[in-house]
């Protein structure tokens, strides 16, 4: 076939044949919820394993990455990819949150700990960042296949949507593992294919893209020092990654985070370095994919787009999962049935669809603003989960928290130009720049009012191994 995008269309369209076959038809809420298949059987490390990892690759990530290495060198590639070390901070998470102290999910933990103010907070921000990967992948898919609001942009969002959710609404949770380990895969066919090309192209020069970011000014070293903050409560705030920590025996559930982390570390860093390599050799005033384009050619780059896709899919059906667990059990707006999970799911769908075409295209823009809104988890990690206080008072659980959505929503508007506050004020211009001053600031105002309420809360700590 002479067209690419024709192509990629056949191909999408038969990965999502592959995906509605392999989907089985829930009948049971602990397959639909737990992922467990129709006899009762949890995933084993291999299957949890790539799940984890192709489900956090998100579409945009695979841009984002690859963008940050275009513009900002091999410092922009490492710091995306340190986004990735929040498997490890997650399995030391789920191993305290689940295995220390017992708790069956987060929202369990965060009602004993902090009440309703806990829990209503945590739902709203996990309710957030879900509609906004549901929004972000459809965004990407539109993208590979036309221009915004073009016919062709249009439609692959609708279809592909549609295609994911109709699997995601058949098997839920463990409809979204089997088709991961056959997506994750043929992703790593996909991604092992495009390096192979890139390192054949006779440029692909090595040493000179490690010498791309030698200004320590760079804004991409910024964006490392960001990411390390972040990954502390980054996976917290992740209903995709935690879900997968309450399937599986311990050992089964803690080998998953660790292989996840190197694996998903290795892919992201393949997709940076592939942007540092298009970043060296790019023309005046062209932009990243006519620049990969022109070095790989039509046909590889097919290659690149069935790499966002195969992620995309992946990352929207454990999305959908996660809704539904969220909305029916987690928050139970409704009876834990099947029924209403596929409802739930459906409904964040159509959410998603009102944000692609009403809603910001600023990808990156997402991922920062809902990793700084988490940062009000960082303390309650620290504090109630790995010293095992149960003494800190509601009063500085509200304060981390209030203070990470107005840190979050005031780079949105100062990256967004809706404002200009903090240039003036402290000499910081690039938005990145901004957003690691919000970053350490919230940080600090959230764990200076943990240390100030355990000292003044006037409970006695109790420090337990189990819950209290």
């Amino acid at each position: 076939m002479d067209n690419p995008v024709v192509t990629l269309a056949l191909i999408t369209a038969a990965v999502a044949l592959i995906s509605v076959r392999y989907s089985p038809n829930a009948q049971t809420t602990e397959s639909f919820y737990k992922g467990h298949d129709a006899s009762g059987k949890v995933p084993g490390v291999l299957a949890l394993t790539f799940s984890q990892v192709t489900t956090w690759i998100f579409a945009r990530s695979i841009m984002n990455a690859a963008i940050l290495g275009y513009f900002y060198g091999i410092a922009g590639a490492l710091s995306y990819s340190a986004y990735y070390l929040s498997f490890l901070t997650g399995a030391a998470i789920i191993s305290s949150l689940r295995f220390r102290h017992g708790f069956s999910s987060v929202q369990e933990f965060l009602s004993d700990r902090f009440g309703l103010a806990g829990t209503t907070s945590y739902n709203f921000v996990v309710g957030v960042r879900l509609l906004s990967e549901v929004f972000a992948n459809l965004l990407v898919i539109g993208l590979i296949f036309g221009m915004d609001g073009s016919q062709e942009y249009v439609a692959s969002i609708i279809l592909v949507g549609a295609a994911t959710l109709g699997y995601s609404l058949l098997g839920g949770l463990n409809a979204s593992i089997r088709t991961d380990a056959i997506q994750m895969s043929l992703f790593l066919i996909v991604l092992g294919a495009l390096m192979a090309v890139a390192i054949g192209s006779g440029s692909f020069d090595v040493p000179a893209m490690m010498s791309t970011s030698a200004d320590a000014a760079n804004p991409g070293w910024v964006l490392l020092i960001v990411a390390l903050l972040q990954v502390w409560s980054y996976p917290l705030h992740d209903p995709v990654m935690m879900d997968r920590g309450f399937i599986a025996d311990r050992k089964t559930t803690m080998a998953s985070f660790y292989h996840a982390a190197w694996i998903s570390v290795l892919c992201i860093m393949a997709f940076g370095l592939l942007g540092v390599w298009a970043g060296l050799n790019k023309l005046d005033g062209e932009s990243f994919v006519p620049t990969l384009t022109r070095l790989i050619g039509n046909w590889p780059m097919l290659l690149f787009n069935v790499a966002l896709v195969v992620s995309c899919m992946s990352t929207l059906d454990s999305t959908f999962a996660s809704t539904a667990k969220l909305a029916v059990v987690d928050m139970r707006l409704g009876k834990p049935t099947v029924a209403n999970g596929r409802i739930a799911m459906a409904v964040f769908m159509l959410g998603g669809l009102l944000m692609v075409f009403f809603g910001s295209k600023d990808l990156f823009g997402a991922v920062a603003v809902s990793g700084t809104a988490s940062m009000f988890l960082a303390p309650v990690v620290f504090f109630s989960l790995w010293m095992g206080r149960t003494d800190i008072p509601v009063w500085s659980y509200l304060v981390a928290f209030f203070s990470a959505m107005a840190a979050a929503i005031f780079y949105f508007t100062e990256s967004s130009g809706y404002t200009n506050l903090i240039g003036p004020l402290t000499g910081l211009e690039h938005k990145y720049s901004k957003l690691l001053a919000l970053s350490a600031l919230t940080l600090a105002i959230g764990c200076g009012a943990f240390a100030l309420g355990m000292v003044t809360g006037g409970a006695r700590p109790r420090l337990a191994s189990g819950r209290t």
